[in-house]
C-alpha cells in the first residue's frame, strides 16, 4: 500500500474571535472610563479602576488568543496553548471518532467557525478549534488521516446500528 505524503498544516484562530467572544466586556471597558472620567459622579474611582483591570484582562486574552495553535500532522493533531505556560495537547488521529462545526451569529457574519473533534483519546477525548476560517474546509482534511492511520493499523469501527 502506497503511503501519502501528508504535510503538516498549522492553523491559528482569527484576530476577529476575539471580538466575537468579548464583545460585552469590549463595550464594558470603554464605559467604565467615560463614567470614571465624568466629575462629581458616584463611585467614579472605582468604575476608573474596574475598566483598567477589565483593559489588563482583555489584553492577557488577546495575547492567549495569538498565542493557539493547531497543527494536523500525518500521525497527529496537536494544539499548543498558554502564555506564561504553554501546553500541547496531542491526539493521535486513528483514535478521532467524530467531528461538529458550529458557528455562532457573529461567526457567520465574519465567515469563521469552531470545529469540535471528538477522539477515544483519554486525555484530550475533545478538542476545540475556534476561530477559523469557514473556507477552510479541514474535517475533510482530518477525516482523511483519520481514515489513513485506522486502516494502516488495523483498527475497524463497530457500531451498534
Amino acid at each position: 500500500m502506497q503511503q501519502p505524503i501528508y504535510r503538516e498544516i498549522s492553523l491559528r484562530p482569527k484576530t476577529t474571535q476575539f471580538f466575537i467572544d468579548e464583545l460585552p466586556l469590549l463595550v464594558l471597558c470603554p464605559i467604565g472610563l467615560v463614567y470614571g472620567g465624568m466629575e462629581d459622579v458616584p463611585l467614579a474611582p472605582v468604575a476608573t479602576l474596574f475598566a483598567i483591570l477589565l483593559s489588563l484582562i482583555l489584553a492577557y486574552r488577546l495575547i492567549y488568543l495569538k498565542r493557539i495553535r493547531y497543527h494536523v500532522g500525518s500521525e497527529q493533531l496537536t494544539a499548543e496553548h498558554g502564555v506564561f505556560q504553554r501546553s500541547i495537547g496531542y491526539i493521535e488521529l486513528y483514535r478521532v471518532v467524530d467531528f461538529h462545526e458550529h458557528q455562532t451569529l457573529l461567526q457567520q457574519i465574519f465567515g469563521l467557525k469552531t470545529v469540535t473533534v471528538l477522539s477515544m483519546d483519554r486525555t484530550t477525548p475533545k478538542l476545540d478549534l475556534i476561530g477559523l476560517p469557514k473556507r477552510i474546509n479541514i474535517v475533510d482534511v482530518i477525516r482523511e488521516r483519520v481514515e489513513f492511520n485506522k486502516q494502516r493499523k488495523g483498527i475497524y469501527e463497530i457500531t451498534n446500528h
